[in-house]
Formats: C-alpha cells, structure tokens, sequence
C-alpha cells in the first residue's frame, strides 16, 4: 500500500516537473505560437511523457529523419559531382578541339561558338536536373513529415496530428523541441 502511494507521488512529482518544463519552454516561444499551446495541452503532454515511450518514438523518428536526410543529401551531392565531372569532360574536349584550330584561324570563331552553345544548353539542363532533384527531395521531405505526424498522432501524442497547415507543422516542431530538451533532462526524484 505505502509502495503504491510513494509510486504515485513520484509519478505526480514527475507529471508536476514535465508540466512546468513545458510551460517555461512555452513561455520562450513568440505570442502567437503561445496561444497555441493550452495549459490543456502541456498538461496531457506531460502526462504522456510519464511512462517514456513517446521519448523513445521521437529518438527513433529522429534516427530515421537524420538517415534520411543523410541520405538525400548525398544524392545530391553525387549528382553535382557528375555534373561537375562532365563539365570538365566538356571542357577538355572543347579545348583540346580549340587547340587543333590553330592551324585553321579562320574556323576558330564558329567552334567557340559551337561550344558556348552547348555550355549553355549543358548549364540549363543541369539546372534543370538539379530543381527537379531538389523537388523530389522536397516532397519525400514532405512526405517524411506526414509519416511522424501520423506516427505520433497513433501513439496518442496530444498536439500531433496529420496538416500541411504551417501554422500547425511550426507548433509541432515546438512540441518536438520541447520533448527532445526534455528527455535530455535529469528529472528529480
């Protein structure tokens, strides 16, 4: 029985230390963001943190986004290494034809030509491969985001739930913030 009682105040000291931690990290936040986050709100969150599942969901949907975006990065970064590798290809060549042209004056004019022709369809179709990559990462970004809030809506997490609203995403990228410092916190016995 006693065993139960000092369970239970020790469950309230930590609902009590979740509760003001959210509500002091709230109060950090700009007004409009603030009225967004009910003393309702902090409250069920800070009850949902108790038993410590909702932190270890949100380290694992971290250890996912940052593998994911790892990476993307490195797509993008190996696409920009190929561009740049043709591009020397390109430039080689053209150089070395520019060279052959010394003993032919008169044809130098119309190669260079040629060649600041097909820099600049190359220039724009590697821009134009480099959006269309860039807008994929995007989406899968976007799409990555609709997964944790689903994720974390089915767990039962209080502020989370699945919107495109900026509004709504800004606020739970707070609620994320909030439990990642506080899972990094000593709480008190």
């Amino acid at each position: 029985m006693e065993a139960d009682i000092a369970k239970k105040e020790q469950t309230q000291k930590r609902h009590y230390f979740y509760l003001n931690e959210l509500q002091s990290m709230a109060r950090e936040l700009p007004g409009k963001h603030q009225q967004r986050l009910s003393y309702d709100l902090l409250s069920h969150l800070a009850n949902a943190l108790l038993d410590g599942t909702v932190f270890a969901i949100v380290s694992s949907l971290k250890e996912v986004q940052q593998l994911e975006e790892r990476n993307l990065f490195n797509r993008r970064v190996k696409m920009l290494n190929e561009h740049a590798a043709k591009k020397q290809e390109l430039m080689k060549k053209q150089s070395e034809a520019i060279q052959s042209c010394r003993s032919k004056p008169h044809s130098l004019p119309l190669v260079q030509a040629e060649y600041e022709a097909q820099w600049s369809e190359l220039e724009s179709n590697y821009s134009d491969e480099l959006k269309r990559q860039d807008m994929r990462i995007i989406l899968e970004l976007d799409q990555k985001m609709l997964d944790q809030q689903s994720t974390l809506e089915k767990a039962g997490v209080p502020g989370f739930c699945v919107t495109n609203n900026p509004l709504e995403v800004r606020i739970q990228m707070y609620l994320l913030d909030f439990i990642n410092r506080i899972s990094e916190m000593q709480v008190p016995d």
